[in-house]
């Protein structure tokens, strides 16, 4: 893809999907816009082995724009960090396509691997606010990853994630979450699981007063006898 037909999709992007965009200009503004506009030249020098200077500029754009992405990474078309401070994505990550992240996200390694050390994830996929996603695994496509979830091992397509460690608490028949970009109205797994003793314990409580009114009929019916 061209310089200026790329330039127009990251506009086209962007303006889907972030409502508190008003003009095309702005989008020039963007840490994200910005942050790959660095990867990309970074990760050219990076694939023509002058890995000091894909360093460099790698480095210069994460101290431009709080977005630390490593110029190794592969990364597909449609992709858009929002807000994206403190956002870090690892050498060997693989990102496919209309991947959207936010702020805080880590694509990182686990410290014991080598080779491939970075998640590889899948089209569509959402993965929100402080999310960590951290070794060499499949992200599904068209899955959404909860705020502040950390995710340890692979996730099936069509998923909804959530939790430390995150668990998968969504499967299938979902709407992609590009098209929604809801990354807040998530399933609570703590809550429900609460909620699930709750009514074991209510019902407890109901077979205990069950038996202790057995035990008074049957007390008054001795007693008359």
């Amino acid at each position: 893809m061209g310089f200026f037909r790329r330039m127009k999709e990251e506009i086209r992007v962007i303006r889907e999907r972030d409502p508190a965009i008003h003009s095309a200009m702005e989008v020039f503004l963007y840490p994200s816009f910005r942050a790959m506009a660095y990867y990309r030249l970074a990760h050219r020098l990076y694939q023509d082995r002058h890995y000091f200077l894909a360093r460099y500029f790698s480095q210069r754009g994460a101290r431009k724009t709080g977005i630390e992405i490593h110029p190794g990474a592969r990364i597909g078309n449609g992709f858009f960090i929002d807000h994206g401070y403190g956002a870090v994505i690892g050498e060997t990550t693989v990102i496919g396509d209309n991947v959207t992240l936010y702020q805080g996200v880590t694509l990182g390694g686990n410290g014991k691997e080598r080779g491939k050390r970075h998640p590889t994830i899948g089209d569509n996929c959402v993965i929100s606010a402080g999310a960590k996603v951290l070794g060499s695994f499949m992200i599904g496509e068209n899955s959404k990853i909860g705020a502040g979830s950390v995710v340890l091992s692979e996730v099936p397509p069509n998923s909804t994630v959530v939790g430390v460690p995150g668990r998968v608490v969504k499967r299938n028949h979902q709407t992609l979450p590009r098209e929604t970009m809801n990354h807040a109205d998530l399933p609570d797994p703590v809550k429900e699981d609460i909620a699930c003793l709750q009514r074991a314990n209510t019902e407890l409580i109901n077979r205990v007063l069950d038996m202790e009114t057995q035990i008074k009929q049957l007390k008054k019916k001795r007693e008359k006898a």
